[in-house]
C-alpha cells in the first residue's frame, strides 16, 4: 500500500519546504529550501518532497475524513 504524501494545513499563501522542516538537524537530511506560493486552487505540492501545503479556509481545505 502506498501511503499518500503529507500534508501541511497553513495561513499563509507563501511557505518554504526543505523536506525535513520536522526533523531535528534539518536540511542536511531534506532537500534544498523551496519557497512555493499557493494559487487559486487553494494549495501547492512541493516538487521535491510531494509534501502538499494547503491554505487554511481555501477551496482546498476539506475535513479530513474520520
Amino acid at each position: 500500500m502506498i501511503t499518500p504524501p503529507e500534508t501541511v494545513r497553513t495561513n499563509t499563501a507563501r511557505v518554504a519546504c526543505d523536506g525535513a522542516s520536522d526533523i531535528r538537524g534539518g536540511a542536511a537530511l531534506g532537500h534544498p529550501r523551496v519557497w512555493l506560493q499557493i494559487d487559486e486552487k487553494g494549495y501547492v505540492e512541493c516538487g521535491y518532497c510531494d509534501r502538499r501545503y494547503v491554505l487554511i479556509g481555501g477551496p482546498a481545505d476539506v475535513p479530513e475524513a474520520a
